[in-house]
């Protein structure tokens, strides 16, 4: 039997929550973000309803704390998360955050370099959700990790 990505991605997303002993709540995360920003906001929404605590830190120089987080140039985007040892750059789907934790790859992070229109935080009412890429990055050359039209994984 094979199991299509959505499907894997559904399964991962629960598995992710489970451990020996019973069901245990989702890592804490501290979201670095521009006081401004209401995508940001948005996509801070969107992890809450996936069942991740959120905290907000508001700073003045986000590109500072993206450099010191180690996030490549080519990859920032307007908010950067820190979750269970990993960074989480832009409009990255819940979805992607459970595989992240679930298969603990050596990676630095995730990325959605830009704001791609419908993905998590960026949804436009009236327009067709982008199909883009959620970037794995540490070291060497970034390379994708799963691929999205608005929030459903593909």
């Amino acid at each position: 039997m094979t199991m299509d990505r959505r499907t894997f991605t559904l399964v991962t997303a629960g598995v992710a929550l489970l451990l020996p002993g019973g069901v245990r709540a989702a890592p804490a995360m501290t979201v670095h973000k521009d006081p401004t920003c209401g995508c940001c906001e948005a996509w801070v929404d969107h992890v809450r309803a996936a069942g991740y605590e959120a905290r907000v830190v508001e700073v003045a120089s986000i590109n500072a704390v993206k450099a010191k987080l180690g996030v490549p140039p080519g990859l920032r985007s307007c908010h950067t998360a820190e979750i269970d040892g990993y960074v989480l750059e832009g409009h990255v789907p819940a979805a992607a955050i459970a595989r992240l934790l679930t298969e603990r790859p050596n990676v630095r992070g995730l990325a959605v370099p830009g704001m791609p229109i419908g993905s998590p935080g960026m949804e436009v009412e009236g327009r067709e959700p982008e199909a883009y890429d959620v970037m794995a990055f540490g070291e060497g050359e970034p390379r994708a990790m799963m691929r999205f039209r608005g929030g459903v994984a593909l």
